[in-house]
């Protein structure tokens, strides 16, 4: 059964939350967080993207980057940025994108789900990026940004959560990317008793946004563990931040992969072999996004594709075989491309369906 924690959270003043915020670490790169950030010190890149604060020719998983992200945020402590809450609390954070807002619980999880099984992933994580956020943990000590979880609705836990906000916001503000941010401070005890017990009926949680950084809080959690002989399982090493959002107001959006070679074929070559499994069309020079299930949209030397998965490439009876980046890796990465290892070859990348198509 899932754990939710209560704990003390370390949260920017009212006037400095819009300053603060950022957009997810794994969104930009080196370049595009310095432009963000520029003339912004309370950006919370200058944390999670420390790299933009170094030298240019700094590797961004040397150990000077994990120091500099602890060091930036320690002194917006220091300078009264953020301050921590002087009792165990749950907060509820809505996010609105595109008209749409949806709304989660804060709260700890436990490493133990993750490890148990009680908390359910569905994308294999790359050692890469895992390391690198295991180190911005080990060397800070701190969860810097939330994880998404789902679970199954609960009727009375929409309940509370719609008394909630019926209180204003602690914060309340749009970022420069567009989306409303809105944040509420649950205080009373009763109230986060009642939370937790319902949580833990709850038989599974899932990551919904954030593989690498649950994975990496829950390892280093079990580093630490395994280091303390004095281990009792109250440490906060034994939990991590995270958002948790009903299943009935989610909205899936897409999760791109990006192929830097073609396996040694020519353009030709390429478009003749995936015709095996797939039935091609050009789209043109417009931006084309897939309309149904198992079909995708392929960009590739100024043109838009439309690939349409042919019967017997998908079997709608599995609940594996059924998956779009199932059809996709057995159709295309493996057999055509040679691309059968997605934690590691360095041939794959992946970009967030919330940058666009354009990017």
């Amino acid at each position: 059964m899932a754990v939710l924690k209560a704990f003390r959270g370390i949260r920017p003043q009212q006037d400095k939350a819009a300053a603060v915020a950022s957009r997810p670490y794994d969104v930009l790169n080196r370049e595009e967080a310095m432009v963000e950030a520029q003339g912004n010190p309370w950006s919370f890149l200058h944390v999670v993207k420390p790299e933009i604060d170094l030298p240019a020719s700094t590797d961004e998983h040397s150990p000077e980057v994990y120091v500099k992200g602890s060091d930036n945020f320690q002194r917006f402590i220091q300078q009264g940025v953020f301050s921590q809450d002087a009792e165990d609390c749950l907060y509820v954070y809505a996010q609105t994108m595109e008209g749409r807002t949806q709304y989660g619980i804060v709260g700890c999880a436990a490493v133990e789900d993750y490890l148990h099984g009680v908390i359910l992933k569905h994308e294999l994580t790359r050692p890469d990026k895992e390391e690198d956020r295991k180190n911005h943990v080990r060397v800070s000590g701190m969860h810097y940004e939330p994880v998404f979880f789902a679970y199954p609705a609960v009727k009375e836990i929409d309940q509370i959560v719609d008394s909630v906000i019926a209180n204003k916001p602690e914060y309340d503000f749009v970022s420069v990317d567009g989306f409303g941010h809105h944040f509420w401070i649950i205080k009373d005890h009763k109230t986060i008793d009642r939370l937790i017990s319902l949580f833990a009926k709850i038989p599974n949680t899932y990551v919904a946004d954030g593989h690498h950084r649950t994975a990496a809080a829950a390892l280093v959690g079990k580093e630490k563990k395994e280091n303390n002989p004095q281990h009792t399982g109250n440490e906060e090493y034994n939990y991590f931040l995270a958002v948790h959002f009903p299943d009935n107001q989610l909205k899936i959006i897409d999760y791109n992969r990006v192929i830097t070679d073609l396996n040694g074929l020519s353009k030709e070559e390429f478009l003749k072999k995936i015709q095996k499994g797939f039935i091609l069309n050009c789209e043109g020079s417009e931006i084309y996004h897939p309309k149904e299930i198992h079909e995708f949209s392929m960009y590739m030397d100024g043109k838009w594709y439309s690939l349409k998965a042919k019967p017997g490439t998908f079997n709608d009876q599995d609940p594996i075989g059924s998956l779009d980046v199932t059809v996709l890796s057995n159709e295309i990465l493996a057999p055509v491309l040679n691309i059968t290892d997605l934690r590691k070859s360095k041939r794959i990348d992946f970009v967030g369906g919330i940058r666009g198509l354009a990017s």
